[in-house]
């Protein structure tokens, strides 16, 4: 991996994770030094965090991490409903029907786990699956390379949620009946049952503009690139 792909998804991430907050400076000696590279490679992947709006120019500090907030949320799902309902509709025109089945059955198998509780780091990943293989099956390069963009910005939006198991067991179940219905070839059930999800994904984090969660001293833990 080239050291500017190397330094972009390292400060990618650290954006996406609350690592780097909005209005971090993205020093190039500071940001050199702690990723062990030299400032050139820093400097172009810099360039692409700008690009995607990860990050700006601010007069007088440099380059900041750009703020995300919850009155940016219906913006990015007004997107993020057209982009996923297109891929999954394209998916389930060319998808092999195997694999979407065997993700059903792993959504299915995680609702009562996450509802009592479990770590949802692995529901996470299995939804980063779920993603990457529609991006596969929509069969269009273009389409998935928007919809890996918005994710990024997408998965910002976390850290104003919660991990809620009820919230958790239901995106899980309703991420199955999405993997059931690209399996089945049924692009229209396919497309409405991601416009469901959406709905309820946006309006959970939404409860959290309305109620906000304690300010606690305990520091966020690490953010997937989904949302629930």
């Amino acid at each position: 991996m080239r050291a500017s792909e190397r330094a972009y998804r390292s400060l990618r991430q650290d954006i996406v994770d609350g690592d780097l907050p909005p209005g971090a400076v993205l020093g190039e000696v500071e940001q050199s030094e702690r990723l062990g590279l030299s400032r050139t490679p820093l400097r172009e992947a810099i360039g692409r965090l700008v690009a995607e709006g990860l990050a700006a120019p601010a007069q007088g500090r440099g380059v900041v991490v750009t703020e995300v907030s919850l009155a940016e949320a219906g913006q990015l799902f007004d997107l993020r409903t057209v982009l996923e309902g297109l891929a999954v509709r394209r998916a389930a025109e060319h998808a092999e029907a195997g694999e979407f089945s065997v993700l059903a059955e792993r959504f299915e198998a995680a609702v009562a786990p996450l509802r009592a509780g479990e770590d949802p780091a692995g529901y996470y990943g299995l939804t980063a699956e779920l993603d990457a293989a529609v991006d596969q099956a929509c069969v269009n390069p273009y389409l998935a390379q928007n919809l890996r963009g918005l994710r990024v910005h997408l998965a910002r939006l976390r850290r104003f949620s919660r991990n809620d198991p009820d919230r958790l067991a239901a995106s899980a179940t309703e991420h199955a009946e999405i993997a059931r219905a690209v399996a089945a070839g049924n692009p229209e059930l396919a497309g409405a049952a991601t416009t469901v999800h959406l709905q309820h994904a946006l309006a959970h984090l939404q409860s959290h503009r309305d109620h906000p969660a304690p300010t606690t001293a305990t520091p966020p833990s690490p953010t997937p690139e989904r949302t629930p």
